[in-house]
This record gives structure tokens, sequence and C-alpha cells, in this order.
């Protein structure tokens, strides 16, 4: 793996160092379940480099990984037995957009009727 951030909790999961339940893994991503499911079923697909969030794709830095890693989160829902109901995949960028995790991922949420509503208002 490429620049492997010594505190990053997702880096820590992608080398092992913290235990995750494995769902899916190609030479770009890592998935897992989440530890704190939002819905019946909750993965989450992280690059196996380490880039910050998907800001960092502006400009078309990473266009090369961009492909891989959406292939990496229809691969991982197809894993998890969601393509034919649906699904929603959702990444959270900076601090208005409620980031937790200074590591690109993406949230995969399926298993049941999704709610509408997106946000708060």
């Amino acid at each position: 793996m490429e620049n492997k951030v010594k505190d990053c909790v997702f880096c820590k999961i992608i080398s092992g160092e913290i235990p995750s339940t494995k769902v899916y893994e190609d030479e770009f991503a890592y998935s897992f379940k989440d530890i704190e499911p939002q819905a019946k079923v909750h993965a989450v697909v992280v690059p196996k480099e380490h880039v910050a969030s998907l800001a960092a794709f502006e400009d078309g830095q990473y266009a090369d990984l961009s492909a891989k890693l959406l292939t990496s989160v229809a691969n991982t829902a197809k894993a998890l037995g969601l393509s034919s109901d649906g699904y929603r995949v959702v990444t959270n960028i900076g601090e208005h957009g409620r980031q937790s995790v200074l590591h690109l991922h993406f949230h995969i949420l399926g298993g049941e009727s999704l709610p509408t509503n997106m946000g708060t208002r």
C-alpha cells in the first residue's frame, strides 16, 4: 500500500493491525463491514492508497484510481447480495460533510428499503 499514514484507522485496518470483517478485496480497495451499521447491510470501501477525501480527486489527480474504486464499490455491493434490489453509496467530505476519518471511504447501505431523506432538511 502506498502512502500509509501512521495514525489512520483505515490504513491500520487495511494492513491488518486493526481487525475487520472483510467483504471484498482487490488490488486497489479493501471492503469491510461497518462496526456501527446504519442499515441492515452496511459496508465500507476504502482505497488501499491513503487519499484524504474525494476532494483530492479535483483536477484529475487520481483519474486512474477513481474508476477502479467505483468498480470496487460495485463488486462489494455484489458480494453483499445487494445488486438486484439496490443500495445507497455515500461518501462524506470535510467538516461540513461530517467526514469522521480522513481517509477516503464509501459507505454501502442496503438490505432494506432506505429512507428517502438523505439529510436533515
